[in-house]
């Protein structure tokens, strides 16, 4: 079986599970090198990878592991650049999302994309591979529902992370390009069309240093698409039960929901307060599997000298309609697109 080389660059929450993926579960990967800022993420690395090519930058990794790919799971303002260098070093790249949180950046990064052909650079939108997603696109695609002129999304994170949430606040582009950009791909994937127009509304109660940061602690947006389509988007921080994650497509014929109760799994827990149904309690958790099939299609594509499915251009749009979104939250206005 052909392997290619791979490193990563960013070690936090989602970079150590893309990590374990590639060190133990892509059997055509090999994970030869890690970029870190801490040494507590090094160590990690060094103890749980058993890898000894650990570096804290990401240029001189590049030039002294000579990787075949590399995947970019480090903060959302250093992605444009790390692309192109990793890019310019004859590197292939598989980027966590956003490409970015200004989009002029990253228009001039799909660009330096596009002058190189030869090498795969592919976004990481997950929930294009997860099962149920899969499932309901099928659905769609085949006119099990009809025409779809409606889609609800709601994506909250755990309190359990407020902590860690609240040290980056601000240096993500704000809610909407950190949490509700999901939801913006999924609706151009489901709805097959683009926005042409946003209106958003924001909210602080609980935590008010998302207000001193310059961000919300939940937010909802209203967009109209070009087909006549409506989505309506629910982002928040701070789900007191564990990670919330839920889509509803309205068609003219029948709806599909996916994860109405973000279950843990099957089992209910009856007693003398009624039934419960324990809830996931990360993003990880809710999309293990996704998470490991999209750097696996990643590396596939490389190996095969194929496009993903999922391109650069998806990766600018959803910037630009994130970034669309934030502007309407902060101005009160609707924003054309």
């Amino acid at each position: 079986m052909k392997k290619i080389r791979v490193a990563i660059a960013g070690l936090g929450r989602l970079g150590r599970v893309h990590a374990e993926n590639l060190a133990f579960r892509i059997p055509n990967a090999e994970l030869c090198a890690v970029c870190a800022q801490t040494e507590d993420s090094l160590n990690w690395a060094r103890e749980r990878l058993d890898i000894c090519a650990c570096y804290q930058d990401f240029a001189e990794m590049l030039a002294k592991e000579t990787p075949d790919a590399v995947v970019l799971v480090t903060p959302s303002d250093l992605h444009c650049e790390q692309i192109e260098l990793a890019l310019d070093a004859g590197v292939h790249v598989f980027f966590e999302k956003p490409l970015g949180t200004d989009p002029a950046r990253c228009a001039a990064t799909q660009a330096a994309a596009e002058q190189h052909p030869e090498l795969v650079c592919m976004p990481g939108f997950m929930r294009r591979y997860d099962k149920s997603y899969v499932y309901a696109k099928h659905q769609i695609d085949s006119g099990a529902i009809g025409t779809p002129y409606m889609m609800k999304c709601t994506g909250i994170d755990p309190e359990s992370a407020i902590e860690g949430t609240l040290r980056v606040t601000g240096s993500f582009g704000g809610i909407f390009m950190d949490l509700g950009i999901h939801d913006v791909d999924l609706m151009r994937w489901l709805l097959g069309c683009e926005p042409a127009q946003v209106h958003a509304v924001g909210t602080t109660v609980k935590y008010p240093a998302f207000r001193e940061g310059g961000d919300y602690e939940t937010a909802a947006a209203l967009y109209q698409f070009t087909n006549g389509a409506i989505g309506m988007a629910h982002a928040g921080r701070c789900s007191p039960y564990g990670y919330h994650v839920e889509t509803e497509i309205i068609g003219t014929e029948g709806t599909l929901r996916i994860s109405g109760v973000p279950a843990k799994n099957l089992t209910q827990l009856y007693k003398g307060n009624g039934a419960a149904t324990e809830c996931v309690g990360s993003f990880q958790e809710r999309f293990e599997e996704a998470y490991l099939a999209e750097v696996q299609e990643f590396v596939d594509c490389v190996c095969e000298n194929r496009r993903p499915a999922v391109t650069m251009e998806d990766a600018v749009k959803a910037t630009v309609i994130a970034h669309a979104a934030g502007q309407a939250l902060r101005s009160g206005e609707i924003i054309k697109l």
